[in-house]
């Protein structure tokens, strides 16, 4: 961003960064990693935590409310089903079986997480920052993607060796499949449905790269620079 000042524009350092990363294009590297090298607190997965907490809900409701998880979305706007228990801290949640909270109302409680996290500069992966945070005029927002197939290509290369491969359907590579249709079509349609938007507009953000052609510490190096010269 700039601020005009005696008829010149004066560029300022970014103290937020919002990255919106499409499944296999390296999000969950590439974020902390910058967060890092500009000291600033990365937002993630602590987004669903705090906002369970602030609604009474539980860390499993919040899971399923996310757009970032596996098909989570689908089963919001589906009505639908729970996702199943998940470890936290290498411990099993459950759930008591009563109705999910209004998606709206996670959405909103989230937004305010994200508000509330920017006032203090962080860098946020996902849940539609660049949206969020778009009147933000200290804020870079980054795309990563990169063509279907190598993004696939990167997924798979980076799926847990303890899968069961002994059938086709098992691979690393069908699964990583699954997982980036079911992922991109859930993070899509998120921003979609709650914003109106299409996350792959470059309209959206300042430096869209793609991260399976460079390098993550390229891509970091990219980002890093922007931030400082926004």
């Amino acid at each position: 961003m700039t601020d005009a000042q005696n008829g010149h524009e004066r560029y300022v350092a970014a103290r937020i960064v919002t990255i919106s990363a499409a499944f296999g294009a390296a999000g969950a590297l590439v974020g902390p990693a910058v967060a890092e090298r500009l000291r600033l607190p990365f937002v993630d997965r602590a987004i669903p935590e705090v906002v369970a907490s602030e609604i009474g809900c539980t860390l499993r409701e919040a899971l399923a409310h996310d757009g970032r998880a596996e098909s989570g979305l689908g089963r919001i706007l589906a009505g639908a089903a729970r996702l199943p228990s998940v470890a936290l801290n290498g411990m099993e949640v459950h759930l008591p079986n009563r109705e999910l909270v209004p998606p709206e109302e996670f959405t909103a409680h989230t937004e305010n997480v994200i508000r509330r996290a920017a006032d203090g500069g962080c860098v946020v992966l996902g849940r539609a920052g660049a949206l969020v945070l778009a009147d933000r005029t200290d804020a870079l927002h980054v795309r990563l993607d990169g063509a279907r197939e190598r993004r696939l290509v990167r997924a798979a290369a980076e799926m847990p060796p303890n899968r069961d491969a002994s059938a086709p359907s098992g691979t690393p590579y069908r699964e990583a499949e699954r997982m980036l249709v079911d992922n991109d079509r859930a993070r899509t349609a998120y921003v979609k449905h709650f914003y109106g938007a299409d996350p792959a507009d470059p309209r959206l953000y300042h430096l869209v790269i793609d991260t399976t052609r460079l390098p993550v510490p390229a891509a970091v190096d990219l980002v890093v620079a922007a931030a400082g010269t926004i």
